[in-house]
């Protein structure tokens, strides 16, 4: 081996060995009051209540009031994180808010959270991973901390589904809900527990199976743009449910051989809340034991980047895992793009 190449590998082991485990010390969710269940969106498309579950497993979702912002349901999951890891806005160095409908284009939402908050002393951007959004931010998040960049960074999963859900598409309105989940990204206080390992995917190719045609450089609004509903989500569903499933496979898989373990390790699976008979299939195929899996998509629908966070709260409020536990979470959605995380709790 070259001298070269002997000292790229002794700075390597440095820095690996400098690294510190990234770890999630606080979670926060928030979700709007409003519940809109199957029955009411019979009145609006032709649909019903039993057509409806027999396919997602859906039976209600919750709808932001008129008045309500990202930012708000924001702000009210990211004051629950913090009073759950003990700190106040002023510990944070970074804000990362995962969503795909801000508040506005310009300036980044994560920005009007950050002074909202009144953390004076963090860094803020939104990050737009689809429904993977805080998967991807998670990641993102736990890099800052290892190399000791930021002692402490939030990274919420928020989105507003329904101002960009075309209501007389039966096809996607069922599916769609509002919500944010937080989490707080930390120093874990012991080596062996923390984050342990992300997997992070993208397929550009699969770009136009989930999209929103309108509002962005290509097709800026317009009278047109609107009278086409060119600015509501458009989704090839047959194609999305499979890429889901395989999405989930793989995500387990490579973290699961990656890291010497097998499914009989983990305590506990997080999947992205996108439909029932997507998380079956999933878990049939891996042969997860369905008390292993989190399902919460019966009561919040499709939240988006919000899902895996509300849903691992819900998973530590009912102690499907304790410290010491393996849990892994996997988020999937457009780009299309897919992440996992393998951590031990």
């Amino acid at each position: 081996m070259s001298q070269t190449k002997v000292n790229d590998e002794l700075q390597i082991q440095a820095v690996s060995h400098s690294l510190v485990r990234s770890a999630i010390a606080g979670i926060g969710v928030s979700l709007p009051s409003k519940v809109v269940t199957n029955r009411e969106l019979e009145k609006l498309v032709d649909t019903s209540d039993e057509w409806i579950e027999t396919r997602t497993g859906i039976r209600e979702r919750r709808i932001a009031e008129p008045n309500m912002t990202t930012s708000d349901l924001c702000f009210e999951a990211a004051t629950k994180s913090l009073a759950d890891a003990k700190l106040t806005p002023q510990d944070l160095d970074l804000i990362i808010v995962c969503t795909v409908t801000p508040d506005t284009p310009v300036p980044a939402t994560a920005c009007i959270l950050q002074d909202r908050l009144g953390a004076k002393q963090a860094a803020a951007f939104d990050l737009n991973g689809g429904c993977t959004g805080f998967m991807y931010g998670l990641a993102t998040a736990s890099q800052f901390v290892s190399t000791g960049k930021f002692k402490n960074v939030l990274v919420i999963g928020a989105d507003l589904l329904s101002r960009i859900t075309n209501w007389q598409d039966r096809g996607t309105c069922i599916l769609f809900g509002d919500g944010a989940g937080a989490v707080i990204v930390s120093p874990s206080k012991d080596q062996a527990y923390g984050l342990l390992d992300f997997h992070l995917r993208a397929d550009g190719s699969g770009a136009p199976l989930l999209k929103v045609e309108a509002g962005g450089a290509k097709l800026p609004a317009s009278v047109i743009t609107a009278e086409k509903r060119q600015h509501f989500l458009q989704m090839e569903g047959r194609q999305v449910f499979k890429f889901a499933v395989h999405a989930i496979l793989d995500g387990v898989n490579t973290l699961l051989k990656r890291n010497e373990l097998t499914v009989d390790d983990i305590d506990c699976f997080v999947f992205h809340q996108a439909n029932l008979r997507i998380l079956e299939n999933a878990a049939k195929q891996l042969k997860i034991p369905s008390e292993k899996i989190i399902s919460n998509v019966q009561k919040y629908g499709n939240t988006s980047s919000a899902s895996v966070p509300i849903a691992l709260e819900e998973a530590r409020r009912e102690k499907k895992f304790k410290k010491g536990s393996y849990v892994i979470l996997v988020g999937f959605g457009a780009g299309l793009t897919w992440a996992s995380a393998l951590l031990r709790w």
